[in-house]
């Protein structure tokens, strides 16, 4: 069955590829981004010309945007089936070299645009007692790495909202699920697309060269394995199909796609399901 599918993030990478292998099979695909009259108005165009592909103008960090977007597709469709909340930023450096502002700018992207989308689909979602809401989160994004903190704790926050909801949502049949991919190359990894950087300078000198070769051996290490595993951004719209394509009950809380952890991923996700289980049974008994 088609499903009425809307993306946000999908002028470049992992949504761009989503919506032209959601939209070649089958599905009808509601394509948000920003700028669709200027900056990513070829884009825009291209993917508008595609079978099965509405392109509609959505910024997620702005609450007028999003809202008009989500009204925009249920008075043409009358339904959401699906909400993939794929639009992030990446971001590296030291905490203390972030300042204040940059920082809450990354979360404005990929937290609060995350609250800001699930606020505005649930109401149609829990009339219809149906839905799917599949969240891109981060292999890391259940602990942590040095230069990636902020990017990493604002993943890690997009879990616990994927996770709370799975529960507080049972009762209305909306499934949540993150996916968990690794290093890809897509505009966010290969300089393309300009990340939120720490922008202190004056900070990030005193930490010195040590700092410096640190940070350039994490890099060096995740890019090295990126091109030895031939990670293929592809993997992520093909894992986002699998995952709407499934009957509705069925789909996994946590669906790591990262060839480089090689299943400790599914470990971790494993064992802290386990926990958390044990932790529940001390509070609950």
């Amino acid at each position: 069955m088609s499903k009425i599918i809307l993306i946000t993030g999908t002028s470049t990478g992992f949504g761009k590829l989503m919506t032209t292998t959601l939209a070649a099979a089958g599905h009808h695909v509601v394509a948000g981004m920003r700028s669709t009259t200027s900056k990513n108005a070829a884009v825009a165009q291209e993917l508008g010309a595609l079978p099965h592909v509405e392109v509609v103008e959505l910024d997620v960090t702005s609450d007028e945007s999003v809202q008009q977007a989500v009204a925009h597709v249920l008075n043409k469709h009358g339904r959401i089936d699906v909400l993939v909340n794929n639009a992030g930023v990446s971001g590296f450096g030291l905490v203390e070299a972030y300042s204040l502002d940059q920082i809450r700018r990354m979360f404005e992207v990929n937290f609060y645009g995350v609250v800001r989308t699930y606020q505005a689909v649930l109401p149609a979602m829990r009339q219809a007692r149906s839905g799917l809401v599949i969240n891109l989160t981060s292999g890391a994004s259940g602990h942590t790495l040095p230069f990636m903190i902020p990017y990493l704790a604002s993943k890690f926050a997009v879990e616990s909202i994927t996770e709370g909801l799975q529960e507080e949502l049972r009762d209305y049949n909306i499934e949540n699920v993150s996916i968990q991919p690794g290093v890809y190359p897509t505009e966010m990894n290969n300089g393309d697309k300009t990340g939120l950087n720490a922008d202190n300078a004056a900070i990030a000198a005193e930490y010195g060269d040590a700092a410096v070769q640190r940070f350039n051996a994490i890099g060096a290490g995740l890019f090295g394995k990126m091109a030895a595993y031939q990670m293929n951004p592809q993997t992520i719209a093909d894992g986002v199909l699998t995952l709407v394509n499934m009957t509705d009950g069925t789909r996994p809380l946590r669906f790591p796609l990262d060839a480089i952890a090689e299943g400790t991923d599914q470990e971790f996700i494993d064992a802290r399901a386990t926990i958390k289980a044990k932790w529940l049974a001390k509070y609950t008994a």
